[in-house]
């Protein structure tokens, strides 16, 4: 197969969203890190050296590596990953922060498993839908294709137990939209999207009324004004955040939200952070670069030669894309608060280190056109 270079837009794109992200992580922790542990660059230099950095790192490598071996692998990584993942309830190693038990620690650096879930998933996704593909049995195609459903079912209920008993909804949401979309641009029969939206909705119903303080999120979407100072505070907060910024901002640094005023504002409040300092201008550039990106993940996608690499092409920008728009919009108030980092953005080493990998296989994909 003949090499290209790789797609410069997406490049481009991906770079300017790493510069914005360095640019507002720097703005809103350096209070907090002279407040915590007398250095303003605390959370500053975290983000770099156990974020960033190994980030651009696995994006090179991913990209240097042939593609085959993520299909030929893909099932081996998702089975360490559900590993990893179930190890966070182990006491030796596992972390609980804020009532939720994520992360685990292996002394030098902290690690959450459910991010790098996001994408083995994609991965493994793309390869079991992709083989499935190209032993479709031809005497019997609804067979092949029920088998097919009830294998994701089983794949995703398991996924489900694992972060439900997290908890960590939010980022199972992002993983089951996700999977679904996958699981519709591979080909599968129309009445399998249907089922799949009826009991990933009755599932949300479920967990929605299972936990108080997922109630009390969805209460304050329907009434924003519901207890500005109790339930409805961080969407209060967000809003008022977002909405002193005007047109062009009050400039980078400026925000007054962030000293106190608005919770999470290193991780998943920090768009409405960035809409005070920038403005509706600056927030309408971020949507745009978002939208880029997911424009060149699906030409990559529908340009690429085999149907692996296009499923996880398409995955990858879903992903990534979906994650944005889910945290921007929870920040706008358009959608349920939800608790997932801003790609790129947000405070957070897993999170980029899983974005930028994403991003190497993209890049990946795209020479091999």
């Amino acid at each position: 197969m003949k090499k290209r270079s790789p797609d410069y837009i997406l490049i481009f794109v991906v770079s300017v969203l790493l510069i914005i992200g360095i640019l507002m992580i720097f703005s809103v922790s350096a209070s907090i890190s002279r407040d915590n542990f007398g250095n303003t660059y605390y959370f500053f230099n975290h983000q770099l050296l156990f974020g960033l950095i190994p980030g651009l790192i696995l994006a090179f490598l991913v990209f240097k590596i042939r593609l085959q071996f993520f299909k030929r692998w893909a099932l081996i990584l998702l089975l360490i990953n559900l590993i990893l993942t179930a190890m966070v309830f182990l006491p030796s190693i596992g972390v609980k922060a804020g009532g939720a038990a994520r992360w685990l620690n292996f002394g030098i650096i902290t690690l959450q498993p459910s991010e790098f879930l996001k994408l083995t998933f994609i991965i493994y996704l793309s390869a079991w839908l992709s083989a499935r593909g190209e032993g479709v049995n031809l005497k019997n195609p609804g067979k092949n294709f029920n088998q097919t459903f009830a294998a994701f079912s089983v794949l995703i209920s398991l996924i489900t137990l694992l972060l439900v008993l997290q908890p960590n909804v939010s980022t199972l949401g992002i993983i089951i939209i996700t999977g679904s979309l996958i699981y519709f641009f591979s080909g599968t029969p129309l009445w399998h999207i249907f089922l799949l939206i009826l009991v990933g909705s009755l599932s949300l119903f479920s967990f929605i009324k299972i936990a108080h303080y997922r109630t009390s999120r969805f209460l304050v979407f329907l009434k924003p004004e519901t207890e500005p100072m109790g339930i409805g505070y961080q969407i209060t907060q967000a809003l008022i955040a977002a909405g002193s910024g005007g047109l062009f901002g009050l400039g980078l640094g400026m925000s007054q939200q962030k000293f106190g005023f608005l919770p999470e504002t290193l991780a998943d409040s920090i768009f409405a952070v960035y809409s005070e300092e920038t403005g509706f201008i600056g927030g309408a550039l971020l949507v745009l670069l978002f939208l880029v990106l997911f424009w060149r993940g699906f030409a990559i996608g529908f340009n690429a030669k085999d149907k692996f690499s296009q499923i996880l092409a398409f995955g990858i920008a879903l992903w990534i894309t979906i994650q944005a728009f889910v945290n921007m919009g929870s920040m706008l108030g358009l959608l349920p608060l939800a608790g997932v980092p801003l790609p790129f953005i947000s405070y957070g080493g897993s999170a980029l280190v899983s974005e930028l990998m994403g991003v190497g296989i993209l890049l990946n994909i795209s020479k091999n056109l």
